[in-house]
């Protein structure tokens, strides 16, 4: 094999695989600019890729085996073009000489706080000295994995709740908020790109700017993004209940650029089980902030998550649930077992829910939530919505109203072969009427006032 040196070493091809959230993917997405920026070559055919780099989650057990799984995958070609693996993200926040003896296949472990050093660890493990013109840091610029139209604006990191069953506080730290004045650097960045959806995320995004400035500061953060001319949609995931106040739920119904949707990890709605979570709220607290999001925005989409089969659920805890879904009809809803994680307390908590109670439990509550669903979308036909289109193949626009984000709510389908798509183009923001319901989906055609 040819020895590399500072002039071939451009020559090398760099393949990514990123897994986990949509946080994760925003640290990707930074990588990915800081390594084609030094002038290396990218490739999304990891078969050809010299040099891979992997983006681990380890949220659960089932991320942290999927990591593992797709690194040994990764080892797999180094028999052909891979010569390097590098492995960022969360698995490497803990136990991480561990996974140096345990996983030999990999070249470099790289901690997540390490990431703008990437670009100078590719030139380590070729032992190869680093130019000084390639020594760029930038901390927001980015090479999108969204199409171009959208984008994560991670305005955080890491968390301070500390509730009983997670591990994130452990894998990426305490909270700590992005300056405001480098957010807008980076909103305005990505409007220059082509952005027009900015989708604000963070582990707990209704804490923004409390440990900087003393106090919150999302709607401020949000007034700010309002004033970028070619940002049409901010979109708010993980908002955590005890802090959508008035100030917030006034600023989604009065901003015209705030789409009419909040993401609110609920994780259950029995007191006693959110107590044994460590979660700062009870079923007042919650019924109270989803009773004033929909008297004060009566369309407003509400998102949220379950863990089911947490330690100490009752048969009547979990109805309790089913009731609360049925009752209050959120918009979307996802749905997930009780996971026991190592070092959390939950997981020497007594009563452990048995692995197949806890899937019936998650079916259960996905045929409940499917109904509801059903009924939600069928009150749509015949509407008019205002769609963001997002993809095109030969036969159809996929797109996405105000009451979806991507890759986990439903879609609009709009097919050819209705008149005048050929007035509709990706990235485009349309009035589509919502004709028929497509299973958890929905068809349109593009709608044109006869005014």
């Amino acid at each position: 094999m040819q020895k590399t040196t500072k002039d071939n070493i451009f020559n090398k091809k760099v393949g990514f695989v990123s897994l986990g959230c949509d946080k994760n993917r925003v640290d990707l997405e930074n990588i990915v600019f800081l390594v084609s920026n030094a002038g290396f070559k990218t490739t999304q055919n990891l078969a050809e890729a010299n040099i891979i780099i992997i983006n681990t989650c380890s949220f659960i057990e089932s991320a942290r085996v999927e990591s593992i799984e797709t690194i040994l995958n990764a080892a797999n070609l180094k028999t052909n073009n891979c010569e390097k693996i590098i492995v960022t993200g969360c698995l490497n926040q803990m136990n991480y000489s561990d996974l140096e003896t345990s996983l030999p296949e990999v070249d470099c472990f790289v901690k997540v706080a390490n990431n703008n050093e990437i670009v100078k660890t590719i030139f380590n493990l070729y032992d190869v000295p680093i130019p000084e013109t390639n020594t760029n840091t930038c901390n927001f610029a980015r090479v999108l994995s969204t199409p171009k139209h959208y984008a994560y604006l991670k305005i955080s990191e890491g968390c301070n709740n500390f509730c009983s069953y997670c591990t994130i506080p452990f894998i990426r730290g305490r909270f700590s908020s992005t300056p405001l004045e480098t957010l807008i650097s980076e909103a305005k960045h990505l409007a220059e790109i082509g952005v027009k959806e900015l989708i604000l995320v963070g582990q707990d995004v209704t804490k923004y700017g409390f440990d900087l400035y003393n106090e919150y500061k999302l709607t401020t953060l949000i007034q700010e993004l309002s004033k970028i001319e070619q940002i049409k949609w901010i979109r708010l995931l993980y908002c955590y209940p005890e802090l959508v106040n008035d100030s917030l739920i006034n600023e989604i119904k009065t901003n015209p650029k705030v789409v009419k949707y909040i993401d609110l990890p609920l994780q259950h709605i029995n007191s006693n089980i959110l107590k044994q979570m460590n979660r700062k709220t009870d079923k007042s607290r919650v019924l109270e902030v989803v009773n004033n999001l929909k008297t004060n925005i009566p369309s407003i989409a509400i998102r949220s998550t379950f863990i089911l089969g947490f330690p100490g659920e009752t048969k009547e805890n979990f109805t309790e649930v089913l009731e609360f879904l049925t009752e209050q009809k959120l918009t979307n809803v996802g749905f997930f077992a009780y996971s026991r994680e190592e070092g959390t307390r939950a997981y020497n908590f007594p009563n452990q829910i048995n692995t197949n109670t806890k899937k019936a439990r998650v079916k259960k509550a996905y045929l409940t939530q499917q109904k509801i669903a059903e009924t939600n979308n069928l009150s749509l036909v015949n509407t008019v919505l205002d769609v963001i289109i997002d993809e095109e193949d030969n036969e159809m626009f996929v797109g996405r109203s105000y009451l979806s984000a991507p890759d986990v709510d439903p879609v609009v389908y709009i097919y050819k072969t209705n008149q005048n798509t050929n007035k509709i183009k990706v990235g485009e923001i349309k009035k589509i009427k919502i004709t028929q319901v497509a299973g958890y989906d929905l068809e349109g055609e593009l709608y044109e006032s006869t005014k």
